[in-house]
């Protein structure tokens, strides 16, 4: 029987799955942000820091303890490994070992698209990872190459290629970043020994894959599953679906707009629904990287709520700004900022605020605005 979800209870059940629900409390030491990370599923990273880098203001948005930095410490500590989910992304160690057949995904789909014609020679390859075996973690600052063998926007040094090629394919691993800047290390040199060992066929890091997604959703179509960790194809997702189909739910999502959309749930979506606190009232300030606002077409439908990150868009044609940040209101999102940090001045800036249709410029919501920034200006170390 196909249970249905209202669209209330669909966003508050998915914002307590991805840790926006609860207050932005608790410690933020290795172990509980280990926590946090395997209960969200993985940490997306991005260079661009207009206020601080996504995968900085992902984890403080759920703990308020977190500075910059902590993350990487993680990595460092093997609590976490770095690689590829839809992007650069830090997941918890212990999914290392349902991870393997990404490497081999990865892989194919570069050897498909040509990579090897434009990173460096076998014997430069070969050259690379020896000095990398005998010296320890070293950046692509340590190599030298020729020019770009492709005028592709993205297109990178050969030797850069050849690093990320083997980094894809998991050969190499991420030991630490430096100033950002990736340090590759051999893999079995990153990935603890213990870890390593773990053999997994790969129909069940499939089913783990598939499960541990649509538990991360709440509910979700095969779509949803598939793009949430980007490690299996659809064809794969709908044939997990298919065997699993008699321990799955199926449910009918409300939308935003009232329309109604087919989903999967776990089996015991009527007990999380029993259970789905209300999310705290205070407005939060999220990321564009967010896990809760990266799939463009789930925010709209369950919020809303449409938005478009406009970093690439020439100026004159933006509609808002160029790194604009969602503004979450209990389980609404309420409206969008443009903000920016000077570290030079020591100072946050407001630049602009636009609220959503039908959302008033309160007094009471001012005052929560001010209180964010405020808490977001102290994250980073200036002042609002």
């Amino acid at each position: 029987m196909t249970l249905r979800i209202s669209n209330r209870d669909a966003r508050r059940l998915w914002l307590d799955a991805q840790g926006l629900a609860a207050p932005a409390t608790g410690s933020a030491r290795p172990d509980d942000l280990t926590s946090l990370i395997t209960k969200i599923g993985f940490v997306q990273l991005d260079t661009i820091r207009v206020v601080a880098r996504a995968h900085d203001h992902i984890l403080w948005s759920r703990r308020q303890r977190y500075r910059e930095g902590m993350l990487d410490k993680l990595v460092k500590e093997r609590f976490a490994f770095e690689h590829f989910t839809h992007d650069a992304s830090v997941l918890p160690m212990e999914f290392f070992p349902y991870w393997r057949r990404q490497f081999d995904r990865m892989k194919k789909h570069l050897d498909k698209n040509g990579w090897r014609d434009i990173m460096s020679s076998p014997e430069e390859c070969e050259d690379m990872l020896r000095r990398i075996s005998e010296e320890g973690p070293l950046s692509t600052k340590a190599f030298e190459s020729g020019p770009k063998k492709s005028a592709h926007a993205w297109a990178r040094p050969p030797h850069k290629c050849a690093l990320d090629y083997y980094w894809y394919a998991g050969v190499l691993a991420t030991c630490h970043r430096a100033n950002f800047v990736k340090q590759y290390q051999l893999r079995e040199k990153v990935i603890p020994e213990d870890v390593l060992a773990i053999e997994v066929d790969d129909e069940r890091q499939i089913d783990w894959l598939c499960e541990n997604a649509l538990r991360r959703l709440g509910f979700g179509t095969e779509g949803d599953i598939q793009r949430f960790w980007d490690a299996a194809d659809l064809d794969e997702v709908k044939a997990w679906s298919k065997k699993r189909r008699r321990k799955l739910q199926d449910v009918e999502i409300v939308c935003a707009d009232k329309s109604v959309v087919k989903a999967l749930a776990p089996a015991d979506i009527e007990d999380r629904l029993a259970d789905v606190p209300s999310p705290t009232s205070r407005l939060r300030i999220l990321n564009p990287f967010d896990p809760v606002i990266r799939d463009r077409n789930r925010l709209s439908r369950l919020f809303g709520f449409d938005y478009r990150i406009e970093i690439f868009t020439p100026a004159a044609k933006r509609q808002y700004g160029y790194y604009v940040y969602p503004l979450l209101e209990g389980d609404r999102f309420v409206g969008r900022i443009e903000a920016r940090a000077d570290r030079k001045a020591g100072t946050l800036k407001l630049e602009n605020v636009w609220w959503e249709p039908k959302v008033k410029e309160t007094t009471a919501r001012r005052a929560k605005l001010e209180a964010e920034l405020e808490r977001m200006a102290r994250f980073v170390g200036v002042k609002a």
